[in-house]
C-alpha cells in the first residue's frame, strides 16, 4: 500500500510506548505512522518487543459494596463481572441468546463445569462457568460482518490466530447488548457501521463485506481507520472503526491466545517464585 496514513486511533491494551497517545481527543500524535495493514502487523509483534514497565492499576476490592443486594446489578458491578469473565478460560457467550449464538467461542477442555464455592451472583461470579446476564442483540448477518472486520483488525499470523477464531466478535456482541446507557450508544454506532460496511461493499464490489478479498477490505477500511484523516462524510464511520478496534482488541488480548501473543506471564499458578530473573534486575539497575 502506497499511502502514508498516520497511526490509527485507539491503541489496543498493552501497546508499546512508541505507539503512544493516539486518540481523537487532542492528545499528541506522531507526524506519520503505518497504514492499517502495518498497524495490524505491528500489533501482532508486541510479544517480541521489550515491555515498557508501565503498571496498570487494578480496581480496588474495597470498591465492592459491603452488603450487596443480589437482585441489584449496577454499572460498576457489571464492569467488574465483565473484567472477571475476561480472565476465565475463554470468552463467554450464551449460545442460546440472541441471533448469533456462541459460534466461534473457545472453551477450555478438561475444566470443572462449575465452582461449588461461588454463589454465581454479580459480586461472587462463577468464573468456571461465566454467563452473560442479558440477551445478545446482534443478528447472525451482523455477526458475520463483525467477524470479518475483526479479522481485518487482528488477522492470523505466525504468532496467533485471527481474532474471530477466539471469539472477539462475540465479545463485541456481549458489550453492545448490555442494557446501559454507554453500551446502548455503542450499539447504535456499531450497528450503523456494519450496515455502512455492507452497503459500501455492495456499491463498490457487488458483494457483502464478509465476501471481499483482503485487498478490498483494506481499500474500504483505510478510509476510516484514522479519524483525523477521514473525509467529513466518513467521520461517523471512522468513529465506528475506532470503537470496533478497541472492542476487538480487548476481546482478543484477554483470551489465552491473545495473552500468549503478548507474552503475558500472569494468571498462571506457580509452585514457587524465585523472584525476577537476574537480567531483568540488571536492566532496571537493581542488581
Amino acid at each position: 500500500m502506497t499511502d502514508e496514513r498516520k497511526f490509527p486511533a485507539g491503541n489496543p491494551p498493552g501497546f508499546p510506548p512508541e505507539g503512544r497517545a493516539l486518540t481523537s481527543e487532542g492528545q499528541t500524535l506522531p507526524p506519520k505512522g503505518p497504514t492499517l495493514e502495518d498497524w495490524a502487523a505491528r500489533g501482532k509483534r508486541l510479544a517480541n518487543e521489550p515491555a515498557s514497565g508501565a503498571a496498570v492499576r487494578n480496581p480496588r476490592t474495597s470498591d465492592l459494596p459491603t452488603e450487596p443486594d443480589p437482585s441489584v446489578m449496577n454499572r460498576r458491578v457489571v464492569l467488574k463481572v465483565l473484567a472477571a469473565a475476561a480472565a476465565a478460560p475463554a470468552i463467554a457467550c450464551d449460545a442460546g441468546s440472541g441471533g448469533s449464538g456462541g459460534e466461534g467461542a473457545v472453551s477450555a477442555p478438561d475444566q470443572p463445569t462449575a465452582n461449588p464455592h461461588a454463589l454465581g451472583t454479580p459480586t461472587d461470579p462463577d468464573l468456571l462457568t461465566p454467563v452473560v446476564p442479558w440477551d445478545l442483540v446482534l443478528s447472525d448477518e451482523e455477526m458475520v460482518t463483525a467477524a470479518a472486520l475483526a479479522d481485518v483488525i487482528i488477522p492470523a499470523d505466525d504468532w496467533s490466530p485471527a481474532s474471530s477464531s477466539v471469539g472477539a466478535h462475540h465479545f463485541v456482541n456481549e458489550w453492545v447488548s448490555a442494557p446501559y446507557e454507554g453500551q446502548r450508544r455503542d450499539l447504535v454506532l456499531i450497528r450503523g457501521g456494519l450496515v455502512w460496511l455492507n452497503a459500501t461493499s455492495m456499491e463498490r464490489y457487488g458483494a457483502p463485506f464478509a465476501e471481499l478479498t483482503s485487498e478490498q477490505h483494506r481499500a474500504i477500511c483505510d478510509e476510516i481507520c484514522y479519524l483525523p484523516d477521514a473525509l467529513p462524510a466518513l467521520r461517523r464511520w471512522a468513529r465506528f472503526f475506532d470503537k470496533m478496534r478497541d472492542l476487538v482488541s480487548t476481546g482478543f488480548w484477554t483470551t489465552p491466545e491473545g495473552m500468549a501473543d503478548l507474552g503475558y506471564q500472569g494468571n498462571v499458578p506457580l509452585p514457587s517464585f524465585d523472584g525476577p530473573p537476574a537480567e531483568v534486575l540488571a536492566q532496571l539497575g537493581l542488581d
